[in-house]
């Protein structure tokens, strides 16, 4: 009762510094927006890099956002110490009823000084996968890929996610300091082919379009191990063997660009349907249905013993 009677006594005082105060509020927002244009307009219009550009665009908004609460707020604030429990409780319900927009404001302080990923990183969150165009305030914004389009191209949307989401999901950067990743391209080639062959015409294929990464891979693990703990023991592609119900599968394995997996598998299907097709002794597997007959077809040592003459 009594902080509402103190509230109540400073009403008067309040209404009559009301309207000059307001006066004041207006006329400094509209100085710290005309400074902010010309300080966009001078400087932003040099910037030719996007990224840059964009990166500038944002530091200065919230530097002048910041810089505009401190001034309106000691205009409004001043000598109003002993409303300090009152706005004490109010800030307090306001909390409560303002909760999502504050865990999503605590996000963007999260994302801004630990840095999970920035503008341009390709990320997957809850099974979201994108470009990441935009991160403000409240929320942030990507570009999808995948989802009903192959591979990973773009579909053209833009998701808003809500920053809090950072706290509640797992989120998974592709290039946070290191730009490539494994991928993999199986091939199948049927039983009768003689896939040792097959196997060294893949070999030869993924190498000869991985040997110029891997210097850059080498350099950028490097870096990254500064900061991560990341370790390959071998970086250069490989064919793996194995089996299957319809063939023989011959696995490429190589580290490529995460925005370039489909133009390298591309590519590599290229070459491989051309050398097989030159291979006669080579043919790629399809599921079939096929009628084996043991005895004919198997193995001497593998086949069922045949029956002697009936004892008499």
């Amino acid at each position: 009762m009594d902080i509402l009677q103190q509230f109540k006594d400073l009403l008067p005082e309040m209404e009559e510094s009301t309207i000059p105060r307001i006066i004041t509020s207006v006329a400094i927002v509209l100085v710290l927006w005309v400074l902010q244009l010309l300080i966009k307009r001078l400087f932003l219009r040099r910037v030719t890099n996007m990224r840059t550009r964009y990166n500038w665009n944002k530091l200065i908004t919230y530097s002048f956002l910041l810089i505009a609460a401190i001034i309106i707020g000691r205009q409004w604030f001043a000598g109003m110490q002993s409303l300090v429990t009152f706005l004490g409780l109010l800030t307090a319900g306001v909390a409560i009823a303002l909760r999502e927009p504050l865990v999503n404001l605590a996000g963007w302080m999260f994302l801004m000084g630990r840095r999970p990923f920035k503008v341009g990183d390709r990320i997957e969150l809850d099974g979201i996968k994108g470009d990441v165009i935009d991160i403000s305030a409240f929320m942030f914004t990507i570009l999808e890929i995948g989802n009903w389009v192959q591979a990973d191209q773009s579909t053209g949307r833009m998701i808003y996610i809500p920053n809090g989401r950072v706290f509640q999901s797992c989120i998974a950067n592709y290039e946070s300091g290191f730009e490539f990743v494994w991928n993999e391209i199986p091939v199948m080639v049927t039983f009768e082919s003689d896939w040792k062959k097959a196997k060294q015409i893949l070999n030869d294929i993924v190498h000869l379009h991985s040997k110029d990464a891997i210097y850059e891979v080498e350099k950028q693990l490097r870096d990254a191990s500064r900061k991560f703990l990341i370790y390959y023991r071998n970086l250069t592609p490989i064919v793996y063997t194995s089996v299957a119900d319809c063939g023989v599968v011959l696995t490429l394995r190589y580290l490529c660009k995460v925005r370039r997996r489909r133009d390298s598998a591309d590519i590599m299907w290229e070459e491989i349907l051309v050398a097989f097709a030159k291979c006669p002794d080579i043919d790629l597997a399809y599921p079939t249905t096929r009628f084996y007959n043991n005895t004919t077809e198997g193995k001497p040592g593998a086949q069922p013993a045949t029956p002697g003459p009936p004892k008499e």
